[in-house]
């Protein structure tokens, strides 16, 4: 099959024939129930999925409180972990109830109170000793941090001169998360799964789709160019990511409570660059592949799991190996992750969002342009 002879008409027909392919694209795009629910559905309940149901937060653990020591002072201490938030303590007179309970999985940690706590308080050495399943070493890590952090707090609030703090005080302050929550971080992370689900998945598919039932070649034979063919497809979805960014923003800030100290606009921004990647990409796969099922299980290697694991939403790059770090460079995901987190919590720090936003538009033109080029030899 070759291609129609190019058109001379200017451009004004130009524009009609973008105008009717747009057209044609919603109008397709709002018959087709898949690309609503992904479009709209999905987004809406990854929000509610990952806002509510994923936490890294830990609250109310179990702990038992052995307390050896009947004495006032060491009851004081049992009501510190009673009283707190973070824990669900219950008192227990002996280790082997508490041993007992922690091999049942019933209780995480094990804060223990010798016979001879008050004693050694006296004398300016005392010890509790903390024992926690280490099962999950992260919560492990943080259920420690938080049973020395209350063991600190009744240290720094009794009035028992031999175990207050020395004439040194550490004042602490979390800063851009002073609430110390975890959604804080996920739901603007969540955006960018977001924005690659719009993106690559839903373009790839209904790219591939038309491939598939040889629509797609059709338009070979009009004086359609390739670049008005993709730019036809590339604007409805561009506009459906974009209704999907606004959902998101908004139950961030109104459903999850997570602040945006940084301009709207730079957001609005960013997310047009990184989903003109994620478009790129979903363009360029379904060129490639002219198959729905390929299409969609390499734009799930390539996009999706890669954003979910190796763009800093989920877990710290830094404490990955170098190796994975390198690859992680090749992401697009990386560097939306650092814009939306830095523009949601901390503000418009040009330090990080230009080298990070020029990355993004280098990637867009780039994968636009592949993009181009493979649908370009399609109609040779």
């Amino acid at each position: 099959m070759t291609a129609a002879p190019p058109d001379r008409a200017g451009a004004p027909a130009k524009l009609r024939r973008l105008g009717a392919l747009t057209a044609k694209e919603l109008r397709q795009m709002v018959r087709d129930p898949s690309s609503i629910a992904m479009g709209i559905v999905l987004p809406v309940l990854l929000i509610l999925l990952f806002g509510y149901g994923l936490s890294l937060d830990v609250r109310e653990v179990p702990v038992a409180v052995v307390l050896e020591d009947p004495s006032p002072t060491a009851r004081e201490l049992a009501a510190r972990f009673q009283l707190s938030e973070y824990f669900d303590a219950r008192l227990l007179a002996s280790m082997r109830q508490a041993r007992d309970l922690m091999q049942r999985r019933e209780i995480d940690a094990i804060v223990r109170l010798r016979p001879d706590f008050s004693r050694r308080l006296v004398i300016g050495d005392p010890a509790v000793q903390v024992l926690v399943h280490g099962i999950d070493a992260n919560r492990a890590r943080i259920i420690q941090g938080y049973a020395q952090g209350a063991v600190a707090g009744w240290a720094a609030t009794t009035e028992r001169p031999e175990v207050r703090a020395g004439p040194v005080a550490v004042q602490s302050r979390l800063w851009f998360n002073e609430a110390h929550e975890s959604r804080y971080f996920l739901v603007p992370g969540l955006i960018v799964l977001v924005m690659t689900l719009i993106g690559a998945m839903l373009t790839a598919l209904v790219v591939a789709r038309e491939w598939e039932r040889g629509t797609f070649e059709a338009l070979f034979v009009t004086p359609v160019r390739a670049g008005e063919i993709l730019l036809g497809k590339t604007v409805p979805y561009f506009l459906l990511g974009i209704a999907g960014l606004a959902l998101c923003v908004l139950a961030a800030r109104f459903l999850f409570g997570v602040p945006l100290r940084g301009s709207i606009g730079l957001l609005a921004a960013a997310s047009a660059l990184y989903l003109l990647v994620a478009l790129g990409i979903g363009l360029l796969i379904s060129s490639a592949v002219k198959s729905q099922f390929v299409a969609s299980q390499i734009t799930l290697l390539v996009t999706f799991l890669p954003a979910l694991m190796l763009s800093g939403f989920l877990f710290d790059l830094r404490s990955m190996p170098a190796a994975v770090r390198a690859i992680s460079y090749l992401l697009p995901a990386r560097y939306y992750v650092a814009l939306l987190q830095t523009i949601f919590l901390a503000g418009d720090v040009r330090e990080v969002i230009v080298p990070n936003a020029l990355v993004l538009a280098g990637m867009a033109l780039l994968l636009l342009a592949l993009a181009r080029r493979a649908t370009r030899k399609t109609l040779a």
